[in-house]
């Protein structure tokens, strides 16, 4: 009995190195075809072109064996890019798809003029951007964000804007398109900006240039 069950390992052992040694042959001689076609969509023709570039110059090796981190390194660097995607297309292709980013506002960085990007990353100010607001002062590019956040959530268009100005304490003041500047407070900015909405709509101020609403359901008018 001992035997017999010797055997049949024996066979059963000699059964696996021929199988193993079968599929080691047929994975050698099977060729995988190198990453030929890449397409992008999303950006400009020129901006497109150049991440297919920066790609190929990674050498894929085979569409199953890429290495998505450097694709991801590539595409986060890119200050146009929101959101993207990449696809596979088998055999050797592989397609992405971005989402570009909004511009925002403008705003002087280390003597350079820059573009937010609704990604919060600053974009070199190469596009036609003379109708968005520009900023004056220092914020980071989160606080904007935030503040633009609270804008949209108010009455206000962030349309309506013609510049934003930040001080160090944190207190934002907003020139509108009709030169009428807005001096909010750090706080209740939201209602803040309600109020002086409702004043707006319900009251001739032509000839104020200044409405201050740093006091929170107070209003202070100046020519």
């Amino acid at each position: 009995m001992h035997q017999r069950k010797s055997r049949k390992l024996l066979i059963y052992f000699f059964l696996l190195i021929i199988i193993s040694s079968t599929n080691n042959i047929s994975l050698k001689n099977l060729e995988f075809k190198k990453v030929k076609d890449i397409e992008v969509s999303g950006l400009g023709e020129m901006e497109n072109k150049l991440i297919i570039d920066k790609i190929k110059n990674l050498n894929l090796s085979n569409i199953f064996f890429i290495n998505k981190s450097e694709i991801n390194n590539l595409i986060s660097s890119n200050p146009l890019i929101e959101k993207y995607q990449i696809f596979k297309s088998y055999p050797s292709a592989i397609k992405i798809m971005i989402k570009k980013t909004k511009f925002l506002a403008k705003i002087n960085h280390n003597n350079e003029i820059f573009v937010i990007g609704s990604n919060g990353k600053l974009i070199p100010n190469n596009f036609q951007t003379s109708d968005l607001p520009y900023i004056f002062g220092k914020p980071e590019t989160q606080e904007f964000l935030k503040f633009k956040q609270v804008i949209d959530q108010s009455k206000f268009s962030f349309d309506e804007i013609e510049s934003l100005y930040f001080f160090p304490s944190k207190r934002w003041d907003i020139k509108l398109k009709n030169n009428i500047l807005l001096k909010l407070s750090n706080t209740s900015t939201m209602d803040s900006l309600n109020y002086a909405y409702e004043f707006l709509e319900d009251n001739n101020v032509r000839k104020f240039t200044t409405i201050d609403i740093r006091i929170n359901n107070q209003i202070i008018l100046n020519e």
